[in-house]
This record gives C-alpha cells, structure tokens and sequence, in this order.
C-alpha cells in the first residue's frame, strides 16, 4: 500500500534519521517529492511511503510521536483542457511523471494515479490551466483558484 503526506518537521527534529528509522524499525518505504528544509528551521517534506497497512499505521503514529505534524494529501490537481494549450512547461517540475507530453501529436497527459499533489505544477503553468480540487466537507470538490 501507498500512501502521500505532508510532514511538517519542528526544529528539533531536523538533525533525526527520519527516512531511515521508518526502513529500518517500520519497513517502510519512502520516496521524498518535495523539502523544504533550511538548517536551525522549520521544515516540510511530501513523502510517499510504501509498506503493509499495519506497518504505515506504526510508521505514520511514530511520526507523530517525533513532533511532526503529518498530514495527508486532500486534493487532487485537475487540468481545465480549455485553457491548456499543451505547452509542456507543467511537465519539467513534476517530480512524478504524473505529467508528461505524449507523442506523436505532442499533447498533455496527466495520470492521475502517479500524482502525489505536489503542487508544483500549479504556479508552474502560465495560463492558470493547472488547480487543486479540494474536497469540501459535503465529500463534493471545489476548485481552489491560484493567482
């Protein structure tokens, strides 16, 4: 199983083996997308960590034992194809591939499986074709606009 976070990480926790403790006490994966992490700061990393349910539970509770906020990745990014023009620039910052040109015609393709709702993409385009849909608390989505 898979699953996308955002870790927010407290002073005091900067100079831990985080990745490394949940390979080897959890047996758990981790692929860092994203970090924000400056020396004698706070930080933030996007991690998608892998392993049995029960696994990521442990992982996931020992987290929070450390001080890290952790918080799951609530949206999903969406295309509006109206205003795409399948420039490719959205394609240079995903970390993922979730994003990527398809030949022969050269074209946007987004798979949504591959998405780890980075974000980046999303100032990236300059059209303002790239958006986040958050769930609302009815479980329908909204588009939360960027400028």
């Amino acid at each position: 199983m898979k699953q996308r976070l955002t870790l927010r990480l407290p002073r005091e926790a900067l100079n831990q083996p985080i990745t490394y403790r949940l390979a080897i006490d959890y047996d758990v994966a981790s692929k860092i997308i994203r970090a924000q992490i400056g020396p004698n700061q706070e930080g933030v990393m996007v991690v998608e960590l892998a392993g049995d349910i029960d696994d990521l539970a442990a992982a996931t509770a020992w987290l929070r034992q450390q001080g890290l906020v952790v918080t799951t990745a609530a949206g999903q990014i969406s295309i509006d194809r109206d205003r795409c023009v399948d420039c490719g620039i959205c394609t240079t910052v995903c970390p993922t591939g979730a994003l990527h040109m398809e030949r022969p015609r050269w074209t946007l393709h987004f798979e949504v499986r591959r998405c780890v709702v980075c974000e980046q993409c999303i100032p990236s385009c300059p059209l303002g074709a790239i958006g986040l849909n958050l769930p609302t608390p009815s479980g329908s989505s909204s588009n939360r606009a960027q400028g």
